[in-house]
């Protein structure tokens, strides 16, 4: 969160200042109708372009996102003519003298080794051709050149080349927080792959055997455990989307459950209380499954010999802006201490794993006071609650997954 935040005060920065610098160049004495001053204006109006060009930025350097976001960069600049550039061609050409693009990607060769800016005279026959002079600014990311931000301009202008060199600035700032993006988005489906990866081998074989006792005495329910086997493995293997709704998730679990309950019998009862409206929330995928197995794990197969019985209840319920879910279970629970531990990532005990990965999930997607919150003693079973805003930007369900 930090390097988030400091890398939107290098974004913001910038650009203020070439506000303030605008608004003191076109100052005059009366203000502006109810907008203050100009150079409260002009920063304001800088502000507000560049808020418009920094989406497209945001999904990094391309064809499309230059297109979109080219008009307002040369807004900003004010200048006749700006092209976006990658290091093998010219992305988008936004002004006059697009027949100056072989031009310039000759003269890029030297600006995107160093990665220094540049100015420089174009050749140019036509006297109908406004540009006459280019203020080059290589975009930079991780001292890596990923391309560079051209301005084209009538005549030399000092001011212009730093003004050139600040916008590139921003731009590059924007592109480094759209490979963060892809960063998390990798590191999230890692998460999602370390999950899927837990899906005990020992659940699988157990399942597999308690449809097979099933073949001989009661075909009708081996083959309705094999097609609860068959939606619960799809689910969890399916490969669209990072987001999935609560209702799939809990169809999910009831999978898992009707499963489970076949090789338990009477020893596992479920509860269920789940209100309609919460159903369509969008949830991170294979969130809720892990903390049902964990409290399968220690509330019924944690327990000592001989064996007891366990009761785990599940609970989602509307709460104005998000919805709460609990999952219960009254088995042996856990000491504070080592939950801590786990969540920590500094004990990994059969199951931890799959607490720590969720409750990190759900902080990076939600934030830090949307982590796992867990009440347990040892003896006295586990209580987990997940709060999940109902909305909540880039969250989107991927749609229903159905039976084949």
């Amino acid at each position: 969160m930090s390097d988030f935040l400091a890398g939107l005060c290098v974004a913001v920065l910038p650009v203020l200042a070439l506000g303030v610098w605008l608004g003191r160049r076109t100052a005059r004495a009366d203000s502006l109708a109810g907008l203050g001053t100009p150079v409260e204006h002009a920063t304001f109006e800088t502000l507000h372009t560049a808020s418009l060009a920094a989406p497209p930025l945001r999904a990094g350097l391309t064809e499309e996102t230059a297109r979109k976001s080219a008009r307002k960069l040369r807004s900003l600049l004010g200048t006749d003519a700006l092209c976006l550039t990658d290091r093998e061609q010219v992305l988008v050409w936004d002004g006059d003298g697009a027949h100056h693009r072989t031009e310039i990607m000759e003269r890029l060769a030297g600006p995107l080794d160093t990665g220094r800016g540049e100015a420089f005279a174009l050749t140019c026959d036509r006297l109908d051709c406004s540009v006459r002079w280019a203020v080059v600014a290589p975009l930079t990311v991780d001292d890596r050149v990923h391309g560079a931000l051209v301005a084209c301009a009538p005549r030399e202008s000092a001011v212009l080349v730093r003004a050139a060199g600040e916008v590139a600035r921003w731009v590059s700032v924007q592109l480094e927080l759209a490979d963060l993006d892809r960063s998390r988005t990798r590191l999230i489906e890692a998460e999602i792959k370390a999950l899927r990866a837990q899906i005990s081998p020992h659940f699988i074989f157990n399942s597999l055997a308690v449809i097979a006792s099933f073949v001989r005495t009661d075909p009708e329910r081996a083959r309705e455990l094999l097609l609860e086997f068959a939606d619960f493995t799809r689910y969890s293997f399916r490969r669209h989307g990072d987001f999935t709704t609560l209702a799939d998730e809990l169809h999910a679990i009831d999978h898992y459950l009707a499963l489970v309950r076949a090789r338990f019998g009477d020893r596992l009862s479920v509860t269920l209380q789940i209100a309609p409206e919460v159903l369509p929330v969008a949830l991170p995928f294979l969130c809720l499954q892990p903390l049902v197995e964990n409290a399968v794990k220690h509330g019924l197969e944690g327990k000592a010999v001989p064996p007891g019985k366990c009761h785990i209840q599940i609970t989602a319920q509307d709460a104005g802006a998000e919805a709460l879910v609990v999952i219960e279970d009254d088995g042996a629970g856990m000491d504070p201490g080592l939950l801590r531990r786990i969540l920590a990532r500094e004990a990994s005990p059969s199951g931890g794993i799959g607490l720590s990965n969720v409750d990190d999930r759900l902080r990076q997607v939600y934030g830090d006071d949307h982590g796992l919150v867990i009440e347990t003693a040892v003896g006295a079973g586990m209580k987990i609650t997940v709060r999940l805003p109902k909305y909540q930007p880039g969250v989107h369900s991927a749609g229903r997954l159905t039976r084949e």
